[in-house]
């Protein structure tokens, strides 16, 4: 089963899986659904088996417990978006790969706020942790957003967690409903990447 990329957060049949069918990778997956959709707060063990259909304890044979789950979510969640911003990110360069970046951060945020959500609410621990692994990956997806700025490797980590930070807050903000004005959220995103990239630019050498 797999509903990370097609299935909408609030399709409950994205969380059905046949009995015979679960497995980890099964079980996390539909966990990682019903946080989309309930939102990762309200995630529980008894709930992910009612929406499989099966006894709770049938989940423990899969995942050792809710914070295991929720763990595993938060990997699925790194591998994922890391993938995504590889892949909008490949042959771009400049502004190119900063606007398609950031329009794969928003919109994976904001069709996966549980999963992302656990994804922030989750520490590695340890350098072995496939968190770490996944989490490491999906910053080198993130830095290839800054090619073509030519930035000092002493300016590089700043300007990754200021891209970080403005794309998280304002993906979660909308996420959660936090724009309340009627101007098109559309067009204040637009500004945020025209902001982000006239800062780059400052910051480094003139990019083509």
């Amino acid at each position: 089963m797999s509903c990370s990329r097609s299935c909408c957060p609030s399709s409950r049949a994205c969380c059905r899986v046949p009995r015979a069918g679960l497995d980890t990778a099964s079980v996390t997956e539909a966990g990682a659904c019903l946080a989309d959709e309930t939102g990762l707060d309200r995630l529980s063990m008894g709930l992910l088996a009612e929406r499989l259909g099966v006894k709770t304890p049938s989940l423990y044979k899969h995942v050792d417990n809710l914070a295991d789950l929720v763990h595993r979510i938060a990997v699925l969640a790194a591998v994922e978006l890391g993938d995504a911003l590889r892949e909008a990110t490949q042959g771009r360069a400049g502004t190119d790969a900063l606007r398609a970046g950031a329009q794969t951060v928003r919109a994976y945020v904001t069709a996966h706020p549980g999963r992302y959500a656990a994804g922030n609410a989750v520490r590695p621990t340890g350098s072995d942790d496939p968190l770490s692994v996944a989490i490491e990956r999906m910053l080198g997806s993130f830095s290839a957003m800054l090619r073509g700025y030519a930035l000092e490797p002493e300016q590089e980590v700043h300007a990754l967690r200021t891209v970080r930070s403005a794309l998280h807050g304002f993906a979660v903000l909308e996420a959660e409903g936090g724009f309340r004005y009627v101007t098109d959220v559309d067009e204040s995103f637009t500004w945020l990447v025209r902001l982000l990239d006239q800062g780059l630019r400052s910051a480094g050498p003139p990019v083509s």
